[in-house]
């Protein structure tokens, strides 16, 4: 018996949106996030795959998410657009308010979109490229719980903290780089737990703040940031911009809220989005020709655009479908029992 379980990419949708309202999502919520989940799968990206299942499933029986409730949508000037989530997944307010970001992008060439009182779970590369797909550039941010200790310290304050930007292309899948500001994603501490695997060296320490490569010393002790000090830097830049600047949670507050349930991050999020056409003057091709010039002159050399083993990986699921651990695939369909 193999110990992968290979699924089409429309048997992992119709898995994970029975899953999520088999256990109480309404169906928008539960497509919302089903087709978020089904990405990161078909991008094997896969701590925001199908095991987010179990993570969605978990805080909502915990009674921290809510299942149910719609995002309300309002403009809080001509720039910004807002999206209460009301203490639901997120995913489906930025679906709301993204027709409106992208109205008033095109209007004054730079808009942003707030999204207050969410749970956060998924990779923040599925907005970007919604974001794109509208032949604007974006940048998004948002903090997490407090598991990743600022540079020389070994005590949690910053989240996982991802940045993520996007580039549109004519004619090409968009230049999007998507990363946690920690040397890990939590979800890849989680994967390497249950595969018995060590972590990478100089990610994480231990309750004691000696280095570690236990997945399970390093979820009791403290991540850390990637490249020292401009890594805790840039994880403190989206504690403020993603955070204080909206009104929301910190990650220290998040994990507060949390309250040691062990459910999904309670915070905000950050969207940007750029209209090339009025950035340059209405001249965007121009532009566009620059930055192409710049991505031969990288991939000429045998260089890698970022995102580009998504993309790959991306048509391979497409032909030949997505393939997760069978323990991971029957944890899943315990969802289903009520």
């Amino acid at each position: 018996m193999s110990d992968l379980i290979n699924l089409s990419l429309d048997q992992a949708f119709r898995l994970s949106n029975d899953v999520l309202a088999n256990n109480g999502f309404c169906a928008a919520h539960a497509q919302a996030i089903a087709r978020t989940i089904t990405r990161g799968q078909a991008d094997e990206c896969h701590s925001h795959g199908l095991y987010r299942l179990l993570v969605c499933v978990k805080s909502m029986r915990e009674g921290q998410v809510d299942p149910q409730a719609l995002p309300t949508v309002t403009e809080r000037s001509a720039a910004i657009v807002a999206a209460d989530a009301h203490r639901a997944y997120s995913l489906l307010a930025f679906q709301t308010a993204l027709p409106l970001l992208v109205q008033k992008a095109r209007q004054v060439g730079v808009a942003a979109m707030v999204i207050n009182n969410c749970f956060h779970f998924s990779a923040l590369w599925p907005e970007i490229e919604a974001v794109t797909e509208h032949g604007l550039a974006a940048l998004a941010l948002t903090p997490s719980h407090s598991w990743v200790a600022p540079a020389g310290g070994s005590k949690p304050v910053f989240g996982t903290n991802p940045i993520a930007f996007g580039w549109p292309r004519v004619g090409h899948n968009p230049f999007v780089f998507d990363f946690a500001t920690s040397a890990i994603a939590r979800g890849d501490i989680e994967l390497h737990r249950r595969a018995n695997r060590p972590l990478p060296e100089h990610c994480a320490v231990d309750d004691q703040g000696q280095p570690t490569t236990d997945a399970l010393a390093a979820m009791s002790g403290a991540m850390l940031t990637f490249g020292g000090h401009k890594g805790s830097a840039l994880a403190a830049m989206v504690e403020l911009l993603a955070g204080a600047l909206i009104n929301d949670m910190t990650s220290m507050e998040s994990m507060a809220f949390d309250n040691g349930v062990g459910a999904t991050p309670l915070h905000g999020e950050l969207i940007l989005a750029f209209d090339p056409q009025l950035f340059a003057n209405g001249n965007a091709e121009e532009g566009a020709r620059r930055a192409e010039e710049m991505f031969a002159a990288i991939v000429d050399q045998g260089a890698r655009l970022p995102s580009q083993r998504r993309y790959d990986a991306r048509r391979r699921s497409e032909e030949q479908g997505v393939f997760i651990p069978r323990a991971l695939y029957e944890d899943i369909l315990k969802l289903l029992d009520k």
